[in-house]
């Protein structure tokens, strides 16, 4: 079978194609087809010709349409982007890409939009503008953080709250605290540098810097909450695999009047002293049912840093399935009843 998708100009067809044609040949490696560009004489633009297996064509199809979509839109074709089309038409979501490749919510002060690069995204982002509390769940690189602190931006800029709350469990993760030069702030601020890198990109330095000496950007460590009634704010937890139980529930019912809470956090990377539940955990088991309140899970798919991010995620879950296993049949080896014979006879 073949099928021919026509580009409105070269320039778009070399986006598509990649360096070197790097995005084809992972389209052909993927789907098995062969794919060619066919330049039109004396017209404008180009026509991607598609050869292989019917159902391959067209999963190929998909996936250059969307190429072809977002390159209208002005975004660029990455590794991950490509890798991430190809995942979603094998697994039969291609109706779910146009969800969200046009829904810029912000632009940062270099003039760069921010949105959704997934539909894992999407649906984050859909349910932080319509829930009251959210929490974001999934591997490092899905974009839990930085979204959560746009969307916070957006909502100060539009006068939806009069302020943003940042904080963090100051948990060591193997150093500590003490250790540490300077007063109690200074040893606070290298756990808080993901949230100011993100302000900073949003707001610029000088802007943000105001707005923190204003108090109009508050960033702390979670055990500046306790006592709080926090109204007309914007609120993120981050790195909420770190609380514990009793945390959790003092940091949620810190919610006032006109404002919304968004909680981060990764389950995989808890740096709890060991036996120690998390927080995190436990808050998705026990709010899991109630209304206004949205749960979103992140997987491995959702990634956007660097692709390797991805594969090392998931080379960890599979190597921790595959131990969990192993223990498991240790442990039924182990104290597996032994039958003793009668020899008396």
């Amino acid at each position: 079978m073949q099928k021919k998708i026509g580009i409105p100009s070269s320039e778009m067809t070399g986006k598509i194609f990649g360096s070197y044609d790097k995005n084809i040949n992972r389209l052909e490696d993927a789907f098995s087809v062969r794919i060619t560009n066919q330049m039109s004489a004396g017209e404008e633009g180009d026509t991607i010709v598609i050869d292989g297996e019917e159902s391959a064509v067209n999963m190929t199809a998909d996936c250059i349409k969307y190429m072809k979509r977002i390159c209208s839109l002005g975004e660029e074709i990455t590794d991950q982007s490509v890798d991430y089309v190809i995942g979603m038409v094998q697994d039969g979501r291609v109706d779910e890409l146009s969800a969200f490749d046009d829904d810029c919510f912000l632009v940062t002060v270099r003039g760069k939009p921010i949105k959704a690069k997934t539909v894992g995204q999407k649906k984050y982002v859909d349910a932080i503008r319509k829930n009251t509390i959210v929490l974001g769940i999934g591997p490092a690189g899905t974009g839990k953080t930085y979204l959560a602190v746009a969307m916070a931006v957006k909502a100060l800029k539009n006068h939806d709250v009069s302020r943003i709350i940042l904080t963090r469990p100051a948990v060591e993760a193997g150093e500590r605290l003490g250790f540490l030069p300077g007063d109690l702030q200074s040893k606070i601020d290298p756990y808080l540098r993901p949230l100011y890198d993100a302000l900073y990109e949003m707001l610029g330095p000088e802007n943000c810097a105001r707005m923190i000496e204003k108090m109009t950007i508050e960033i702390a460590p979670l055990a500046y909450m306790r006592g709080r009634t926090l109204d007309d704010s914007f609120i993120i937890l981050d790195e909420a695999q770190n609380t514990t139980p009793e945390q959790m529930k003092m940091f949620l019912t810190r919610l006032g009047n006109g404002s919304h809470i968004v909680v981060t956090g990764d389950l995989t990377q808890t740096d709890l002293p060991f036996g120690k539940k998390s927080g995190l955990a436990a808050a998705v088991q026990i709010l899991k049912n109630i209304d206004d309140i949205a749960i979103h899970q992140f997987t491995e798919r959702d990634v956007v840093r660097h692709r390797l991010v991805q594969r090392i995620i998931v080379a960890y879950e599979k190597y921790e399935h595959e131990h969990k296993v192993h223990m498991a049949e240790r442990t039924k080896t182990r104290f597996k009843p032994t039958v003793r014979r009668d020899n008396s006879k």
